[in-house]
């Protein structure tokens, strides 16, 4: 990992951002056998975006909406994968619990994941969240969806652990970037970290440009189909992990 840009190298791809999704995006496309580099502002990893601190919450059922949990089982098949092969534990299966009232969107959205999809889970009411984990009051008219899957993630040491596995696949990271304009890819691009709009394409057929929520600009060729773009928002209830 380094502070300078080669400006006489061309790659395949460019990821903008290096935090959780950005490490794991370098990661996947150095798999693929791509020559990628991944620049980042700060640190690796560092407390100015999303994926800082020691955890995040992870589960199967998303109230936002079933579509989710192919996903969420992918993930979590990735997540044992770089576990496996980097020789450290990332994902800790506590438990979780999905809080609201009765007919709040986070309650009958979890329940309608978890039907579908044939999740293991639990609906609890108030008293038996206090039964089980005392941690927790909740009011009385409130329900928890108990999902025994849910747990969390070491979201800091994911991210260093992607960053040392696309490392070892050849992969270029670039901490402390500047944040005006950085040349990269044999000068193929012209980029701004502050602006990614600003990309343009010179002479690279190949190369594209993936900007660290997972949607990309395409350059000329469409060699690998960008995710889809999608929004979550805040919910009315609450996401509680009852372990660990």
């Amino acid at each position: 990992m380094s502070n300078e840009v080669s400006h006489d190298v061309r790659y395949d791809a460019i990821v903008i951002g290096v935090g959780g999704m950005g490490s794991a995006t370098v990661y996947q496309l150095a798999r693929r056998g791509l020559r990628v580099i991944g620049l980042e502002q700060h640190d690796i990893a560092h407390d100015r975006g999303s994926s800082h601190g020691v955890n995040r919450i992870i589960r199967l059922a998303y109230w936002e909406h079933p579509a989710y949990v192919p996903l969420l089982r992918r993930a979590y098949e990735l997540w044992r994968e770089l576990e496996t092969g980097r020789g450290e534990q990332l994902l800790y299966t506590t438990g979780s619990l999905d809080a609201g009232r009765a007919d709040s969107k986070t309650v009958v959205g979890s329940l309608r994941s978890c039907d579908i999809h044939e999740l293991p889970h639990e609906l609890l009411s108030a008293e038996d969240v206090k039964r089980r984990f005392p941690g927790y009051r909740l009011p009385p008219e409130m329900m928890a969806v108990f999902q025994p899957e849910g747990g969390f993630v070491l979201c800091e040491r994911a991210i260093v652990n992607y960053v040392e596995a696309a490392i070892d696949l050849g992969a270029e990271i670039t901490s402390r970037a500047a944040s005006d304009v950085v040349g990269a890819a044999s000068r193929a691009f012209v980029l701004s970290t502050r602006c990614v709009s600003s990309l343009q394409p010179r002479r690279s057929p190949r190369a594209f440009l993936w900007v660290s929520d997972l949607r990309a600009s395409w350059i000329q060729n469409r060699e690998v189909s960008p995710p889809p773009r999608g929004r979550r928002s805040g919910s009315n209830g609450s996401r509680l992990s009852p372990g660990g």
